[in-house]
């Protein structure tokens, strides 16, 4: 793939939004050295909402899930273009996802939900976008989202 991110996010039809602030005391993302940690993002869209809340094989269905996961995918990404100065092209790679979903006991596909998240920084970055990641069950998650999701970046 030689497109830019901003090439691929663009033939996506994806906007990036502007990234939201913490909701309690941290910082949205941390640089040290080339390495950017972005705090855990959550599936609030373009104008603010929260498409999809609830507990997943309850209130959330494993569809809407893994869109949920592509959402916290694109604010990750939101997030990194402003540690970037906006140019995501400073992006090596994407080194690890670490998700979290929110599910009924005994629900058993956490990966298939996080694919939303890991097949869209393939399409976005390429070979840079593959990534090593955790996929983990909880019981709840703040503001009742289905997913959360943080990152390890690695910056050139």
């Amino acid at each position: 793939m030689s497109n830019t991110p901003e090439e691929n996010l663009a033939r996506l039809g994806i906007e990036l939004p502007t990234p939201v602030a913490p909701v309690a005391n941290y910082v949205p993302f941390v640089q040290t050295g080339n390495l950017l940690s972005i705090s855990g993002q959550v599936p609030v869209d373009l104008q603010g909402n929260f498409p999809y809340l609830g507990k997943v094989g309850e209130d959330v269905s494993e569809e809407d899930a893994v869109k949920a996961a592509c959402l916290c995918a694109i604010n990750i990404i939101s997030q990194a273009r402003v540690a970037c100065d906006g140019d995501l092209s400073r992006i090596v790679r994407i080194v690890k996802l670490g998700a979290f979903v929110n599910c009924v006991d005994g629900f058993a596909g956490q990966p298939a939900i996080v694919n939303g998240a890991s097949d869209f920084m393939v399409a976005v970055f390429g070979e840079a976008g593959r990534h090593s990641r955790s996929a983990v069950g909880t019981n709840a998650l703040p503001l009742n989202v289905p997913v959360e999701i943080d990152a390890l970046i690695e910056l050139s």
